[in-house]
């Protein structure tokens, strides 16, 4: 019985690690650092994941247990890889803790912040809420993020076409960001 379950979790960590890849991968197109004003910065970075996080976890919502369950170890997998980050940046293991929870919060609020303006189908508000996070010390100067926030409206569209079985199999590919046509 034990090694059943030993056996499950590791071809689970398989295709965690699989999706995870594809996930971060797909938040590295070089199109939203060179036309969609997102900073090429270790934060411009944080937001991009967050940003295709946010949209895999909208999708595996309704996508039931197995890929929520593929779901939650990619959030997991996705927090063991901010902590991996900072601790890379030099900061001391006394302060990770409390840098993990202003991470997390962060994360959390552009969840709710830009799920809602996607369920109400509010670009504007989307994209208001992206300026906000992409460029907080821009308040009067940043990019409208107009682009970024087409792409995501779109992209939530077209992942609600995914089979569900593809999610249970961690098989979930964005599509490719540089397809659209990007009005700026």
């Amino acid at each position: 019985m034990i090694w059943t379950l030993f056996k499950r979790k590791k071809a689970n960590q398989a295709l965690v690690e699989q999706q995870y890849e594809r996930l971060t991968g797909a938040a590295r197109s070089p199109v939203f650092y060179e036309a969609m004003d997102v900073p090429d910065t270790v934060m411009g970075r944080f937001e991009m994941i967050s940003v295709h996080l946010v949209l895999y976890l909208r999708r595996t919502q309704s996508a039931g247990p197995a890929a929520n369950g593929i779901a939650q170890d990619i959030v997991d997998a996705f927090f063991e890889d901010v902590d991996h980050s900072i601790r890379e940046l030099g900061v001391g293991d006394l302060s990770v803790p409390k840098r993990m929870k202003k991470f997390a919060r962060m994360f959390y609020g552009r969840a709710k912040s830009y799920g809602e303006a996607l369920d109400d189908g509010d670009r504007a508000a989307l994209a208001e809420a992206l300026r906000r996070n992409i460029h907080p010390d821009q308040a009067e100067t940043a990019p409208s993020m107009q682009a970024l926030s087409e792409w995501m409206s779109r992209t939530a569209r077209q992942l609600e076409d995914i089979a569900d079985e593809t999610l249970a199999a961690g098989l979930l590919v964005f599509p490719s960001a540089e397809r659209l046509e990007v009005k700026p």
